[in-house]
C-alpha cells in the first residue's frame, strides 16, 4: 500500500469513525436538544454539557418513566421531558423546602406549565416514594451534596432510588470528578466526589455498575481544586456512572 492509499484510508475511517459518534445520539434526543423551547442560557452551556451524548449514554428512549432527583433550573429536564415524549414521564424531586426556593419556583412553574409530562413530587429524598416505579433515576452534579449536611444518609438515598426502579433500572449519577483517592472529604472541601467511592456505595446499595461514560473527560481539570459556580462550573471533568438494578 502507497503512503497516499494509506493516508486516504486513513482518513475514511476517522470520517467513518466520527459519523458513528454522532449517531450514537438517537434522533428522538437529538431533536429533544434542538428543540427551539429551550432556553438560550442552557443551550449556551450545551458545549460543555453535552446533552446528546450523555442523555444517550444513559440510556434514554421514548416512554420512559423518569425521576430526576434536585433538578435545579430544568436543563436536563427540559430534554428529558422532550425525548421521553408525550407517553413518558419525568418527575422531578425536589425537597419540601427546596421546592420553596424563589428560583426553584420559578423553574418548576415553566416546567409543569411548558411540558405536560412534567410532574412534581416533594419530599426527603431518602424517604422518596414516586407515584409509580421508574426506568430511570437521574441526578447530574449533585451525588457529592447528597453527602454534606447534618442528615446525610447517603445508604438510605440510594436505597430508596433502588426501591423505586423497576427491575432492570437505570441509576444514573453524574458529578465532577474528584481527584483519584481523595475520599469523603473532597465533597465539602472541593465540592467534588471520588468516583471509586462513588462506584462502592451504589454497589452496596444493591446496583451493577452497567457502564462508564467518557463524553465528560477533561485532561485539563485540575481535580484537586475547588470546583466553582458560575462559568467554569460545567467545565470540570465528570465522571458518568449508569448503574443498573439488577
Amino acid at each position: 500500500m502507497t503512503r497516499s492509499i494509506a493516508v486516504a484510508a486513513f482518513t475514511a475511517v476517522l470520517l467513518s469513525t466520527a459519523a458513528f459518534a454522532a449517531d450514537m445520539v438517537p434522533a428522538p434526543i437529538a431533536a429533544a436538544v434542538s428543540d427551539a423551547g429551550r432556553p438560550a442560557a442552557d443551550k449556551a452551556r450545551d458545549a460543555n454539557r453535552k446533552p446528546g451524548e450523555v442523555v444517550a449514554f444513559a440510556g434514554v428512549k421514548p416512554g420512559m418513566v423518569i425521576a430526576e432527583i434536585a433538578p435545579g433550573g430544568g436543563y436536563f429536564t427540559r430534554v428529558l421531558a422532550k425525548a421521553v415524549g408525550p407517553n413518558g414521564k419525568v418527575f422531578m424531586l425536589y425537597t419540601a423546602a427546596g421546592a420553596e426556593r424563589p428560583a426553584a419556583k420559578e423553574a418548576i412553574a415553566k416546567l409543569t406549565a411548558e411540558y405536560p409530562n412534567v410532574k412534581l413530587v416533594t419530599g426527603d429524598y431518602a424517604a422518596m416514594a414516586l407515584p409509580e416505579k421508574a426506568d430511570l433515576v437521574w441526578t447530574t452534579e449533585n451525588y457529592h451534596d447528597f453527602h454534606n449536611g447534618p442528615t446525610a444518609n447517603i445508604a438510605a438515598l440510594n436505597k430508596a432510588v433502588f426501591d423505586n426502579l423497576k427491575p432492570g433500572g437505570i441509576y444514573y449519577v453524574e458529578d465532577h470528578n474528584a481527584a483519584d483517592g481523595a475520599g469523603l472529604e473532597a465533597t465539602s472541601k472541593v465540592h467534588r466526589m471520588d468516583v471509586a467511592i462513588a462506584k462502592t456505595e451504589l454497589t452496596a446499595a444493591g446496583f451493577k455498575i452497567d457502564a462508564e461514560g467518557t463524553a465528560l473527560k477533561n485532561p485539563k481539570d485540575n481535580r484537586a481544586a475547588a470546583n466553582s459556580e458560575g462559568d467554569s462550573h460545567f467545565m470540570t471533568e465528570r465522571f458518568m456512572l449508569r448503574a443498573k438494578k439488577p
